[in-house]
């Protein structure tokens, strides 16, 4: 007995993945886009965390949370670690290269380390909203309204803490509910980093743009998860590099390079000379640019 044709009938069949949030193209289809300066934006994101004791595991456990018996002291320090001793070290190392990064920061993070993030935005840097903490997730599980609440408070306390409004958002371990894209919209915000399906920003049909921040070469799946070491982290980022600069030059149009790195990983005495020396190699070439994710976002707008 055969299948009736109606069977395979889909209505959001479409080119790409079957919906309607952005239209789909391949990379190498599109127009080409220039950069200010050289033609790979080095774009470096610093994951500013503030993990409360206690997780609440709804809707899920936050990466990096509290793992034993609690109170799990020897965790929750480990963590405080990255805002006390080592994202200091990742500002010293991004103004010896002279390079401008995007910290996504918990609200609790600008409102617990105020001299932190004073220190980052005089620096140059961008700050974007990464929710209120590290129970501050979102998942399809959550009403509307409890979803809206959470980045509305996570976007007042961060414009209230730093003086400014973020234009970016990352989401904890970039999850999303099928309404996020219109609530971080309707909450004034420009772009989101959870999407990570391409080497270039794109648009949502809604407007909001996306900015890829691949996981796969961040510090904490190489080196928390891979359990690889520093060094070998810093020359997979460079061979990367290396290729993105290669194919810029043979397509003529320019490319990305999305680091997303922890102060509680990277910013450990033994682990951050390797990432000062990448940061040094990579701003030795002239296909270099180091920029932040607005200016990225810009560019690309201005183009797209």
């Amino acid at each position: 007995m055969s299948l009736d044709p109606s069977y395979l009938e889909y209505p959001m069949r479409g080119r790409g993945y079957d919906h309607a949030l952005y239209p789909w193209s391949a990379l190498h289809e599109r127009p080409p886009v220039k950069w200010p300066k050289g033609s790979v934006a080095v774009w470096v994101c610093v994951s500013l965390e503030w993990f409360p004791i206690t997780p609440t595991d709804a809707p899920f456990r936050a990466p990096g949370h509290m793992a034993t018996a609690y109170p799990d002291f020897r965790h929750y320090t480990a963590r405080d670690y990255g805002n006390r001793v080592g994202a200091w070290r990742f500002l010293d190392a991004f103004d010896k290269v002279g390079a401008q990064a995007t910290f996504a920061t918990n609200a609790a993070v600008a409102e617990r380390y105020p001299e932190l993030v004073c220190t980052v935005m005089d620096g140059g840097h961008e700050v974007i909203a990464h929710s209120t903490d590290m129970n501050g997730t979102i998942d399809g599980s959550l009403t509307e309204d409890a979803e809206g609440a959470l980045v509305g408070e996570a976007v007042r306390r961060l414009t209230a803490a730093t003086g400014v409004k973020p234009k970016g958002w990352l989401s904890i371990a970039r999850s999303q509910s099928f309404r996020t894209l219109d609530l971080l919209k309707q909450h004034g915000l420009t772009y989101c980093c959870d999407w990570v399906n391409d080497e270039l920003p794109y648009r949502f049909t809604n407007g909001l743009i996306d900015l890829p921040l691949n996981h796969e070469l961040s510090d904490r799946t190489i080196i928390a998860v891979q359990q690889q070491s520093a060094d070998s982290w810093a020359l997979s980022l460079e061979d990367a590099f290396d290729w993105l600069a290669t194919e810029a030059a043979r397509t003529g149009s320019a490319r990305m390079l999305p680091i997303h790195v922890t102060p509680y990983i990277m910013g450990l005495p033994y682990r951050i000379e390797a990432f000062e020396r990448l940061l040094a190699r990579l701003s030795a070439r002239q296909e270099c640019w180091f920029a932040r994710g607005d200016a990225i976002v810009e560019e690309w707008s201005a183009q797209a």
